[in-house]
């Protein structure tokens, strides 16, 4: 259930072991050099080229029915006319044909895989730039921090996460992008200051700051066109694996050989560390499975949930939302 030794400690990088002004100076933090997230940076730039060359937009708007294909001078890899794709991307076509998730074929195709490539597509450039920036800043921080295993598990998992629920409640509509693996990391930033509450300095002024991060990034998600629910799964989901995954020894466990008998400490965790990490294994394992159940059994997540409608787009006088 918890973190033990760490498996990464052979990407640790000469001399990474440092105190930072973050937390107490009695505490020494190790570091390591982060390498996966470039890596998953690099791949989801690579989907996007080679969606592109599947779109080839030149031969497949023939009827030109939203008007000429942009950036033409790209050949095949030029973009959709923004009156279909104002993000400069892909047809909706391309993107099913190459993993978008889409309820239909989840459900009664067969192809679970959706659950999990979707995460790796971008419905244009702009979203594209967008999700790559965010997971730079976000995620190599944390990959410095807690290794490559910990959170390499944490972005595929709440990615994971974010498509089921996304699928349980959007059932008439394909959607695309790595935000729920990003939501996840944000929710096990979250976390991980929480379980780790005692060894900050300016706690308070964190916590403050991360809760406004995530809230303004949840309320863009109420305007239309935005997937919520994936934002949402992958947030709860990255939330939980926080605790299961990322609690810090507490103050004196490195030491504790160096100290005397009488003054040393006899567990590695904190007692409610391992109650937070229990209750969040459990919730996790939960989640998951019930997600999984009710959605290839072809349950319509508003069912049971009749407001939940509001999580996705809430309906103003300047637009409409479908709530299908």
């Amino acid at each position: 259930m918890m973190s033990g030794d760490d498996l990464e400690g052979r990407g640790r990088s000469k001399n990474s072991t440092r105190t930072t002004e973050n937390y107490h100076s009695s505490y020494a933090e190790s570091y390591w050099t982060s390498w996966l997230i470039p890596v998953f940076v690099v791949v989801n730039i690579a989907v996007f080229v080679v969606l592109m060359y599947v779109n080839d937009c030149p031969k497949h708007n023939r009827s030109r029915i939203y008007g000429k294909c942009v950036a033409r001078f790209l050949g095949r890899f030029s973009f959709q006319p923004l009156r279909e794709n104002p993000t400069f991307g892909a047809s909706a076509n391309s993107l099913e044909k190459l993993g978008a998730l889409q309820w239909r074929k989840i459900v009664h195709g067969n192809q679970g895989w959706r659950l999990v490539t979707a995460n790796w597509l971008h419905a244009g450039l702009i979203h594209l730039v967008a999700n790559m920036l965010s997971l730079v800043l976000i995620g190599i921080r944390l990959e410095q921090q807690f290794g490559f295993l910990r959170v390499g598990l944490i972005y595929l998992l709440s990615g994971f996460g974010g498509s089921i629920l996304s699928s349980l409640f959007l059932q008439n509509n394909i959607s695309v992008g790595a935000s729920g693996a990003l939501f996840g990391l944000l929710g096990t930033m979250l976390s991980e200051l929480i379980t780790n509450w005692t060894i900050y300095s300016n706690k308070a002024a964190a916590l403050i700051t991360l809760i406004i991060i995530i809230v303004v990034n949840l309320a863009v998600g109420i305007l239309p066109f935005v997937d919520n629910f994936a934002h949402i799964g992958g947030f709860l989901t990255g939330f939980l694996l926080g605790f299961v995954l990322l609690p810090r020894p507490q103050f004196g466990w490195l030491e504790r050989h160096n100290l005397p008998a009488d003054v040393r400490v006899r567990s590695k965790y904190k007692v409610y560390q391992y109650v937070f990490g229990l209750i969040a294994l459990v919730l996790l394992v939960a989640g998951f499975t019930m997600g999984l159940v009710m959605l290839f059994h072809g349950e319509n997540g508003y069912k049971h949930c009749h407001w939940c409608r509001y999580l996705n787009c809430v309906p103003t006088s300047k637009w409409e939302c479908n709530s299908s």
